[in-house]
């Protein structure tokens, strides 16, 4: 069984007023970034390389976008 790898996140931080790139269970941020552009470039690029999903949060928290650069071991069902 292989281990599932795990997604990338583009936060906000308003305590240090700062969009950070945030890895599944990582105890700190791999990047602090000025705006949210910069911070989901950092991250779509993290994701190209490691083959991961990488998440767009707003700054509530809520999932705006999510993109997959990897194989996806649960991709959309058919609608057919």
């Amino acid at each position: 069984m292989t281990k599932k790898k795990s997604s990338i996140h583009v936060v906000s931080n308003e305590a240090i007023g700062k969009w950070q790139v945030e890895k599944e269970g990582a105890k700190r941020a791999s990047r602090n970034c000025d705006t949210k552009a910069e911070a989901v470039a950092a991250a779509k690029a993290q994701g190209k390389k490691e083959k991961v999903e990488v998440l767009t949060h707003n700054k509530d928290g809520k999932i705006r976008d999510r993109v997959s650069y990897g194989d996806d071991n649960s991709p959309p069902k058919d609608k057919n």
